[in-house]
């Protein structure tokens, strides 16, 4: 760690303490040529993976977009908020276990329709009809009678 005092690399750990939250640590360290003092912070970074749209492009993955998708499903939709932001957190907490570092918009949208399915079917069917690009009605008799079974 550069020593922000006299800019040397080498400096020592004099004390390492978990933060109360427990998401970091805070490191007191001692630069061994100034000998002067200074704190450092440990901290996870967790990298979304990027999303391959349909036609090759290749983009960071948003909440933000996973948010707008939703609020145009659940459009005039008595679903309270909270249910949705824990929907938004399962799919990012799905998305980071995959593990990967791109993953098929087409993947991330089956999330979506899975969390829509549980939250208001309405919702799903809206979602799915743009997602699927219905062409008539009978797409949407297909998907209302998978809600039959």
């Amino acid at each position: 760690m550069k020593c922000p005092f006299c800019s040397a690399f080498d400096s020592q750990v004099v004390d390492s303490r978990l933060s109360e939250a427990g998401d970091s640590i805070r490191r007191r360290r001692r630069c061994t040529s100034c000998d002067k003092r200074f704190t450092t912070y440990e901290t996870i970074e967790l990298r979304l993976p990027q999303v391959i749209k349909s036609n090759g492009v290749r983009q960071e993955f948003s909440q933000e977009k996973l948010h707008e998708g939703f609020r145009r499903a659940l459009h005039k939709r008595p679903v309270p908020t909270e249910y949705v932001d824990a929907a938004i957190g399962r799919i990012v907490k799905q998305v980071l276990s995959l593990g990967e570092r791109e993953l098929p918009a087409r993947q991330i949208g089956e999330m979506v329709m899975n969390e829509l399915k549980r939250l208001d079917k309405i919702a799903y069917i809206r979602f799915a009809s743009v997602y699927k690009s219905f062409q008539d009605v009978g797409d949407f008799r297909d998907v209302l009678k998978d809600f039959d079974k």
